[in-house]
Formats: C-alpha cells, structure tokens, sequence
C-alpha cells in the first residue's frame, strides 16, 4: 500500500492539486511513501508521486536551470550538434560522430562517471558539455555548469564580507552537486592557489564518485599532476578528442595541412609486395605472416598499434605505407613520417612568419586518425627531440588512436617508450626475418 507523507492512505478522493489527475494518492503534496515491512530498500523513505515525475514539475526545473548557469546555454542540445559539415575531412567528421555518441551515452547514465572532452577553440566540446548538462536537467538532477576562471572567481569573492554566500557553503555546494560541468580547465592562473582549490574540489568528486564534465584545450602533462593522473584513470574517466579546427575563425583556404610523404610511397600495396625473390622457405613464411597482419591492422586499426621490426630493406616500410595507402583510399586521415621528418617539421614552426605555431602544429599531429612513424629510434637526438617524441607517442597511447611504427632495433629506444610499444593489450609487434631486398636479389 502507498500512503501520503503525511501517513494517510493514498485512496484519497478527488483530483490532485498538483498534477491534476483525477484520483489524487499523494493528498496533493508531490511525495508519497510505501507501506512496506522493516528491510525492504523502501521503507521509511520519500519518493516522488509516480503521477508527477520529475518532467512535469516546471517550478522545479525553472529553478535548477537558475542555479545552473545553463541559462545562456539552453539552446545547447545533441540534436543540434553538427558532425557533417562540408568543411570537415572524414576523419574530422567520424572524430565528431565519436564524440556525440560518447556524450549521449554518458547523458543517458553518468552515476559515478567521469567524461574528458579534449579540443581546440571552437571544435564543439563545450556544445556537447551544455547537451549534457541540459539533458540531466530534465532528470530534475542539480546540474552546476562553470568555466574555470569563474569558479575561481566565484571562491575568491566568497571570502568577502558582502558575498552572499561564505567561502564553506559555495564550495560544499560546488563540490556535491549532482553534476558538475567544469569548462576549459587549464586556462585558469595557475597560482598554487588555484591549483590547490581546484585538487580538493575534484578530487572530492573523484573520491565519492560524483558524475563530472571536464572540458579542456590542453594537454593533460601541463595539468597539476594531481588532476592528471586522476583524468587518466580509465576506469573512471572516459577521454575523447575532438579532432578538429575552429572553424568559426578559419576559412577553408586557411587550413593547413600536416606533412606526410605517403604520396611518395602511392605503389606500395599489399599486392606489390614481393614474398617470393631470393627467401628460403622460413623467411617466406614470416614475411607472408607479417604481411597477413598488417593487412589485417589495415581492415581494422580502431585503437590499436603495430610495430614492423625488421633490417632496412626487409620490407616493414613497404608493409606500412600499404597500410597508410588503404586506409587512405577510404577516407580516413593518414599521415605517414619518418621520425626525422617529423622532428623537422615541427622545428619549422619556430621560424618567423610559420603558417602555425608549434602547438597547433603538434595538437594536429597527435590527434590525426592514422599516424605512421616510420624508422622510429634511427640516428641521434636532442632532450627536447625525445622528450616531444615522448609526448606524441604517450598521448596516442593514452587515447588510444592508431599508430603505425617500423623500426630496426627495439634496444635503441628510451625505456618510456619501449614500455608503451610492449604492452601487449594495445600493440601487436612483428620482426621480418628477411634480409633486405638488394640482398635477395642477388640470391636469385
């Protein structure tokens, strides 16, 4: 049996004040109560009428919107959010589907969960942050949305005399909130006090696992290492890019394109490969093996990696670039680079007048859909050469993008990313045992 919460039985007469039906059985108060034995999970508790659920009461949802800060961004919805603009590359476009789906999954049940949305100015992250936010406000959850710099503001001010609120009740209802949506974490003055308030409040809602939206254009290493780690926990938090421009400041004829030489490699398929001239029969085997791999990677690399091993000449460039050519003949965004080259290209942007900056430079380099290191480890380099190195594979590691890598010999490179080339959940790793091509030729 149900009764009113003030302990009547619900059989009440007449229609309801609040919701109008015509058989009221919460006697007009919205809640109502279970008659029910001692242990069961309902007992001695309130719960809303199931005439009135939280969709229908306006008064409620017109307050929390007010509290929210999600007034001027009402208009934020997932059916608005545009994935297939003329101006996106495929893989731009397929990065954006990616996104909205990893959003509206995390709408639909973010109890304890967390969600990274990683993108430039103006690649929609924030978008899909206030779909998120407006989504659970029609659930009748407190959903608080603030960008960094405000909610530093907002604690500075409540040390004031005159704040309406003290310094304790504004963080104690920032931290507990239902929902947090805190934007462009990463932007803000990173006094020690800043970073300090900004620990303890996440790491709360880490701790009590309490449903958060973070939303930054940084990379996670410039992040006090406190918050960073706890972002990388993928049990906790979901991590998803936004692979694209601004395209609200930046025409097509400004988009520049990232460096890749796979054009010079266009005759390099599957099919060119030549598993016959100059091998004996075991080298046979494992160059047809290896090739079955990687063609394989190539009908399907979502979040994997490869590593081709093998003596220069034995056929791991080839088998790479064939990668890159089919997956490129379907679309997607390939970026093919000696690791040379790469260091190079970046270099440039430090020069006057460079079409970009290095940071723009290296963020479109990390989040390209398919990228290949070709001759990873070969020749010396500088600290800031293995550190960027470092950084480029880690992330790629972290988000899980697929990567492609050849190399001659695993023992010359740092243990930082040899341990990430040799876990085996994420990278399937093959040696050609074959001896380079010249050197078949004269076999035959």
């Amino acid at each position: 049996m149900q009764t009113s919460s003030n302990g009547d039985d619900l059989a009440a007469s007449g229609p309801c004040g609040i919701c109008g039906i015509a058989e009221s059985i919460c006697g007009g108060l919205g809640m109502v109560r279970y008659d029910v034995q001692v242990g069961d999970p309902r007992w001695g508790k309130m719960f809303r009428c199931p005439n009135f659920p939280v969709e229908r009461d306006t008064d409620r949802q017109s307050r929390l919107r007010e509290l929210s800060n999600l007034g001027a961004l009402s208009d934020k919805h997932f059916e608005d959010f545009i994935t297939d603009a003329p101006a996106y590359t495929p893989a731009e476009q397929q990065s954006l589907r990616h996104a909205l789906n990893k959003a509206q999954e995390f709408a639909a049940d973010p109890a304890g969960k967390w969600l990274l949305l990683e993108g430039s100015y103006g690649s929609g992250k924030t978008h899909l942050a206030a779909s998120i936010g407006n989504a659970r406000l029609t659930h009748g959850e407190f959903v608080l949305f603030v960008t960094t710099p405000d909610l530093l503001d907002h604690l500075r001010v409540s040390y004031s005399d005159e704040a309406d609120a003290g310094y304790d009740e504004t963080f104690e209802r920032i931290r507990g909130c239902d929902l947090l949506i805190l934007d462009d974490l990463g932007v803000e003055n990173p006094s020690a006090w800043a970073k300090e308030k900004l620990f303890q409040l996440l790491n709360h809602r880490y701790t009590h696992r309490l449903s958060t939206v973070i939303t930054t254009n940084v990379e996670l290493e410039r992040l006090d290492a406190r918050l960073s780690s706890r972002l990388r926990d993928i049990d906790r938090t979901t991590r998803v890019v936004l692979s694209v421009p601004d395209y609200r400041s930046m025409s097509d004829g400004e988009r520049e394109q990232l460096t890749s030489t796979l054009t010079l490699h266009r005759e390099k398929l599957f099919k060119t490969l030549d598993v016959n001239i100059g091998l004996n029969t075991e080298e046979r085997t494992n160059l047809v093996n290896v090739a079955n791999a990687a063609s394989a990677f190539a009908q399907k690399p979502d979040g994997r990696w490869l590593v081709l091993a093998g003596a220069a000449g034995s056929g791991k460039t080839h088998l790479a670039a064939a990668i890159g050519n089919y997956r490129q003949d379907r679309g997607d965004d390939v970026v093919f680079m000696t690791v040379s080259d790469l260091l190079d290209d970046l270099r440039t942007t430090f020069n006057p007048g460079a079409a970009s900056t290095f940071d723009q430079r290296f963020a479109k380099i990390k989040n390209v859909g398919l990228l290949i290191l070709d001759d990873l480890g070969a020749g010396g380099q500088s600290e800031w050469a293995r550190e960027k190195l470092f950084q480029l594979i880690d992330y790629r590691y972290v988000t899980r993008k697929p990567t492609v890598f050849t190399l001659s010999d695993m023992e010359r490179l740092s243990e930082r990313i040899k341990v990430r080339l040799l876990d085996e959940r994420l990278c399937a790793r093959y040696e050609i045992v074959a001896p380079p091509y010249v050197m078949r030729l004269r076999r035959r």
